[in-house]
């Protein structure tokens, strides 16, 4: 089946992501039954998000990749619709990282690179058949709502990683480093609204091996950046509501200005 992306619950703030996730498009009728009315994302102004499509190829990539989730579909099941959006996004980080291994100089972020093509083609491959099994699965929840808790959450970890995005070098390596950090965040707010929301138990157990294989690989990046002279923002702290409220982010701690609660510190 053709996967599909986040339609309207996944509209507000535009896109940053590119990725071909070659798994993804045979086209399948098996779930049709299942489908939710959806909507392509209308009312997304791309060009809102300060794109430079000269800056860097590593965003350059991030951009593609995040358009083509933001392009696809859901069938309404959690499990179904998280497998086929992490085969998307770790295409994004495949491709980035082919991207250091043909550009890139430096040795540590060439052997990072190494490995996360290793790891995540093999989990785009565990993805596609899990994917596969769930194919018209029962609806568990509303992509079109985005008060609906699987929603908010993923569109939450999409936006987290659009958002005060750090403006790149150009340097592959740099690049590499900074934008790879919230590449894998994103992935790894994504693979806890699984945990949390999700069902099936294979796909529960890759998701909590995707959070502690990331966060192994966000803190080599950012020791890679504390040695080299990181030239971009990309690890300074970034504080956030906790019910993740529109509009809360911050780089100081605070209040949320809509519901009032303390923000607290995620990177």
């Amino acid at each position: 089946m053709k996967i599909s992306a986040f339609s309207l619950a996944f509209l507000a703030s535009g896109a940053l992501l590119l990725s071909s996730c070659g798994s993804n498009d045979s086209a399948s009728t098996a779930n049709t039954q299942t489908m939710p009315e959806h909507s392509d994302m209308d009312g997304m102004d791309h060009e809102t998000m300060n794109r430079d499509p000269n800056a860097s190829p590593m965003m350059d990539i991030m951009h593609a990749n995040m358009d083509k989730m933001h392009a696809e579909k859901t069938a309404g099941n959690t499990d179904h619709d998280f497998a086929h959006l992490m085969m998307a996004h770790h295409q994004g980080a495949v491709d980035m990282s082919e991207l250091q291994l043909k550009e890139g100089k430096d040795a540590t972020l060439r052997a990072m690179a190494e490995k996360i093509i290793a790891d995540q083609k093999k989990e785009i491959a565990a993805l596609d058949a899990i994917a596969t099994r769930l194919d018209g699965a029962p609806s568990n929840y509303k992509p079109t709502d985005p008060n609906d808790p699987f929603t908010s959450k993923i569109k939450s970890s999409m936006d987290g990683m659009m958002k005060d995005m750090p403006k790149p070098t150009g340097n592959v390596d740099q690049d590499f480093a900074m934008l790879m950090i919230p590449h894998h965040q994103s992935a790894i707010e994504m693979a806890k609204a699984e945990l949390t929301h999700g069902r099936d138990t294979k796909l529960k157990e890759m998701a909590q091996q995707m959070i502690t294989e990331q966060e192994k690989e966000i803190q080599q990046l950012r020791a890679w950046q504390a040695k080299n002279g990181s030239k971009t923002n990309a690890s300074a702290a970034v504080y956030e509501c906790p019910m993740n409220c529109e509009g809360s982010k911050s780089d100081k701690p605070g209040k949320c200005p809509v519901c009032g609660m303390n923000l607290e510190k995620k990177a």
